[in-house]
């Protein structure tokens, strides 16, 4: 299968396909469905290689692609466990509705679980065979929670099928592809080779990883790196027919015979060493860390582009989620990613993780896989019984990001302390310049562990030996203080205006 793409025009990749939504609304079914449909009983009789992916051929031929690749793990935890781990599992969700039932507790989980992702979606109507299935309640109830179908007025695709009898699973896979090509997925086949990890297992071959390409072309006997360092070279590689291939091009699952240890699931290995990876993030985000810890200092401090204090909220009944609702929508620097009723679970701390949230619990209860989850992915969760100390302690977190962003937009240059130095007998601190610029005679205040602990004045800025008036973003310059401070490397110096 891998090799037949070879000739795609401009390299254009298959799409990779999530599907999510409630328990019991037809997910497992409809991926049944859709994985038995490509099968005959002349291919290695009826059985396919479970591998946690598999790819769909499809009978249209008008489109960059006529490929698919589902992702074999349906429900929002497992996909939200991929993205929480920094990697970009899928390129398009189908979120799975029953059509009798309409909008359940984990369909709207799996609505905040999508957005948070911000991928294209396609709306599954399931059921629709059953005589009391109300697909226009569906669509109605959608709009409450923003999603607008194109039957609607809007831009979400919505289909009609049912995973029983088929009907309109042909029209859904056309509707993934037409997206794709809009999406205009391509790759580069002479590119390193890396793999987002799906799946993994140890049998009598030893461990057995299942993967899916991202980019580049995988063969047998390359070398590829977990991001600890651990090196990998490929002995075998099985496709989800069982058949054996020797290379492998993007979008496409495979598994893989190799590994040593286990590694975990969603975490990437490339053909590039960890330390040029890191060199290339370095490069391209100003010395910044590639994947920071996230903790309360993060959600104090947020990417620029971030500007609110976003939420996982659970609460222990319907009256108190709308209480809460009510009393934190007239505050626009919160964000809530989730609103939901019940205990705080693993798909909670997961969606926290991927969209740098702090999880708020409200007279509810976190078991103890759930709060060792939450400690090992470094995200904070704060529970509450009485409903006004939860809302003055959000709206004074949210006030503190809201000063912070303000601070931001007036800030000139900021800039990390590398290393002291002594040059005729004066102190020069050697910076990095993170963001903006300085300036001669510019005020700074320093900061260690985002504490402030001083401010002074730049008297001279030099590049080696020579004095110069200014130092932009990406430069290196010597500072010379006054007057002096306890300054060390790692410390960060800004200039607000």
């Amino acid at each position: 299968m891998a090799q037949s793409k070879k000739t795609t025009p401009s390299h254009f990749r298959s799409p990779v396909v999530t599907i999510l939504g409630h328990v019991d609304h037809g997910k497992t079914s409809l991926l049944d469905f859709i994985r038995k449909s490509r099968i005959t009983s002349k291919e290695h009789g009826g059985i396919t290689q479970s591998i946690g992916a598999y790819e769909v051929k499809t009978k249209f031929k008008d489109y960059h692609v006529s490929h698919l690749t589902f992702i074999d793990t349906p429900g929002h935890e497992a996909f939200t466990k991929l993205r929480s781990r920094g990697a970009q599992s899928a390129d398009i969700a189908v979120l799975v509705v029953d059509a009798k039932e309409s909008l359940m507790p984990q369909t709207i989980e799996s609505i905040a679980h999508i957005k948070a992702s911000k991928i294209p979606f396609i709306v599954a109507m399931n059921k629709c065979d059953l005589p009391d299935a109300n697909p226009e309640k569906v669509e109605r109830d959608l709009l409450k929670h923003n999603i607008q179908t194109e039957h609607k007025g809007g831009l979400v695709p919505a289909v009609k099928l049912s995973a029983k009898t088929g009907t309109g699973v042909s029209e859904l896979l056309e509707t993934i592809l037409f997206m794709a090509n809009d999406l205009e997925l391509t790759y580069e086949p002479e590119g390193p080779a890396r793999a987002l990890i799906v799946e993994t297992n140890k049998d009598k071959r030893g461990v057995v990883v299942s993967v899916i390409v991202q980019e580049g072309t995988m063969r047998i006997g390359d070398v590829l790196y977990t991001a600890d360092g651990k090196q990998v070279k490929i002995r075998a590689m099985i496709n989800d027919m069982g058949v054996n291939v020797k290379e492998v091009l993007p979008s496409t699952p495979v598994l893989v015979l190799g590994f040593g240890e286990i590694p975990e699931v969603g975490t990437i290995v490339s053909a590039k060493k960890p330390e040029e990876l890191v060199k290339e993030s370095s490069n391209a985000s100003s010395n910044q860390p590639l994947q920071p810890a996230f903790n309360l200092e993060d959600v104090l401090n947020p990417p620029k582009e971030e500007r609110k204090l976003a939420l996982v909220v659970k609460t222990d009944s319907q009256g108190s989620l709308e209480a809460l609702q009510q009393s934190l929508a007239t505050n626009k620097n919160i964000d809530l990613v989730l609103a939901g009723i019940g205990n705080v679970h693993r798909s909670d701390v997961l969606l926290a993780k991927a969209t740098n949230a702090i999880v708020i619990g409200f007279s509810v209860g976190i078991d103890p896989e759930t709060q060792l989850l939450a400690q090992q992915e470094k995200v904070v969760i704060k529970t509450f019984n009485i409903i006004y100390e939860l809302i003055e302690e959000l709206e004074e977190v949210a006030e503190l990001i809201a000063e912070k962003e303000a601070a931001a937009k007036n800030l000139k240059g900021e800039a990390k302390v590398l290393a002291l130095f002594e040059i005729q007998g004066e102190k020069v601190f050697g910076v990095g310049i993170i963001k903006g610029k300085f300036n001669t005679g510019d005020e700074i205040e320093v900061f260690r562990a985002g504490n402030s602990f001083g401010k002074t004045k730049i008297v001279s800025l030099k590049f080696r030996a020579k004095t110069i008036s200014e130092a932009k973003k990406g430069e290196e310059c010597g500072m010379l203080l006054s007057p002096p401070l306890d300054i060390r490397a790692g410390d960060i110096v800004k200039c607000i205006l």
